[in-house]
C-alpha cells in the first residue's frame, strides 16, 4: 500500500511514480494528469481522487500528512532505492499512528484517539 501511495505525495514528489532508475535516482517524471498514468491507476484497480481545478478540498487532509510526513522524514534524508524509501514510510506511518502525540486530538496519538471514540460511542 506504501508504493502505491508513494506517487500521491504533494510538493516534490507530487508527480512522480516510482521506477528502476539510472543511477542512484530511482524517480522518473510522470505527470498524473496523462493518460499513462490514468492507465496504471486503472490497471491496479485505483481511483484517482481529483476534483475540478481550483477546488482541491478532498485532498487537503493528505496532503497536510505528506506534508507532515516529508517535514519528519523525508527531509534531510538520502533513499537511494525504492525499498529503502517504502520501509522508511512505512515506519512513520506507524509512529504517526501508534506514538505521535498531537494536540487537536487532545494530547493523543491518532489510534488512542479513534479508540476513546468508539468506547465514548
Amino acid at each position: 500500500m506504501v508504493k502505491k501511495c508513494l506517487s500521491r505525495m504533494s510538493g516534490k514528489l507530487s508527480r512522480t511514480v516510482l521506477r528502476r532508475g539510472k543511477g542512484s535516482n530511482p524517480f522518473f517524471l510522470v505527470d498524473y494528469t496523462s493518460a499513462q498514468f490514468h492507465m496504471r491507476l486503472k490497471n491496479h484497480h485505483m481511483k484517482q481522487s481529483m476534483s475540478r481545478v481550483a477546488h482541491c478540498i478532498d485532498n487537503g487532509p493528505m496532503e497536510g500528512f505528506w506534508g507532515i510526513l516529508k517535514r519528519e522524514m523525508y527531509y534531510g534524508h538520502r533513499f537511494t532505492n525504492r525499498d529503502n524509501l517504502a520501509d522508511a514510510i512505512t515506519d512513520y506511518i506507524d509512529y504517526y499512528n501508534n506514538r505521535r502525540l498531537q494536540r487537536k486530538l487532545n494530547v493523543m496519538t491518532p489510534m488512542a484517539y479513534h479508540n476513546h471514540y468508539i468506547l465514548a460511542a
